[in-house]
């Protein structure tokens, strides 16, 4: 019965959630590893999800403790409540037993990003002009300059881009579907490219794909990931950056140079301003500096107290409307 309530919970992320296949991969292989863990510990082999309980679903998360990271932990309390939630949703349980599992906390720091000189260094020092190379350089100008995430690069058709009106269109996670600016350089780019792509076309491109690789296909995440580490060498840059660093690139400049967190969000496709409020730290630096240039109490020279002085203890708390 478990078995079954998984598969069909892996149907559901899939045709109704519109869940990336990295998502779907995951909470299919945490709920298998659920069932093995009852099968091992509590010899329930195939219960039916009703039978289990909080001290079922505790004893996996405890048993999983120690060779997971909190992340995999999270994640795993993740699948357990979003497979109970689509039971009860569904009509197939009366509650959902996960919902009262603790999530550790997880830091998630953001990717490594560039600065806006290496940006420009990195572009300006592509000086590749064969086919691949010119392909490569829309890629770059087209992922920092419209902050696309890699998966959603390489699923570009060519009807996608509206180079007349400077827009890309793009589906992001959760299937949902965005239209973002081009700039000026990233539409020069992209015209260059599409004036040689017939040169990658062959008997297997998909109709309509806009970056193909040497054979035709549809270029891949990871050969994307590949081409920039070549790039990033031959530019002398010293860094890990991903294809994803140039997305975390796109927002820090526009959070740099005042652009609404509001619009960041909308631009790069998150459904919870949560998500872009990551970005947030990564410019405090340009915070303070436009805090101490225009707050009047920002400059404040220091001063010891007084042995005996009432505020050489602690700072006593703020109010909680301060």
């Amino acid at each position: 019965m478990l078995a079954r309530r998984i598969d069909q919970f892996i149907s559901y992320l899939r045709v109704e959630r519109g869940a990336s296949e990295e998502t779907v991969r995951a909470y299919g292989g945490d709920l298998d590893q659920l069932a093995e863990f009852l099968e091992q510990f509590h010899e329930l082999s195939d219960p039916d999800p009703e039978q289990l309980t909080l001290r079922h679903l505790r004893g996996f998360v405890a048993q999983k403790f120690d060779d997971s990271s909190t992340a995999s932990l999270a994640r795993k309390i993740s699948a357990m409540r979003s497979f109970w939630n689509f039971l009860v949703q569904k009509d197939l349980a009366d509650d959902n037993p996960a919902a009262l599992l603790s999530t550790p906390k997880v830091h998630t720091p953001l990717q490594n990003f560039l600065a806006v000189d290496e940006v420009i260094h990195l572009l300006e020092s592509h000086r590749s002009d064969d086919v691949l190379g010119v392909r490569d350089m829309a890629i770059w100008e087209v992922g920092y300059g419209a902050g696309l995430r890699v998966s959603e690069l390489v699923a570009l058709d060519i009807d996608d881009i509206d180079r007349d009106e400077g827009w890309v269109r793009t589906i992001g996670k959760g299937n949902r579907e965005r239209r973002v600016p081009l700039g000026e350089k990233s539409c020069r780019a992209l015209a260059r490219y599409l004036r040689r792509r017939h040169e990658l076309v062959g008997d297997e491109t998909p109709a309509g794909a806009l970056f193909l690789t040497v054979r035709g296909r549809r270029l891949s995440t990871r050969s994307v990931r590949r081409r920039l580490k070549q790039h990033l060498q031959r530019a002398d840059l010293d860094t890990d950056i991903t294809p994803h660093g140039l997305r975390h690139s796109f927002a820090t400049h526009l959070l740099d140079s005042g652009a609404d967190l509001r619009g960041i969000q909308e631009l790069l496709g998150h459904q919870n301003l949560s998500t872009t409020q990551r970005y947030t730290h990564v410019s405090i630096d340009r915070l303070m500096e436009v805090y101490d240039a225009s707050h009047p109490r920002a400059v404040r020279e220091p001063s010891e107290p007084s042995k005996g002085s009432p505020h050489s203890g602690p700072e006593p708390a703020l109010d909680s409307d301060g």
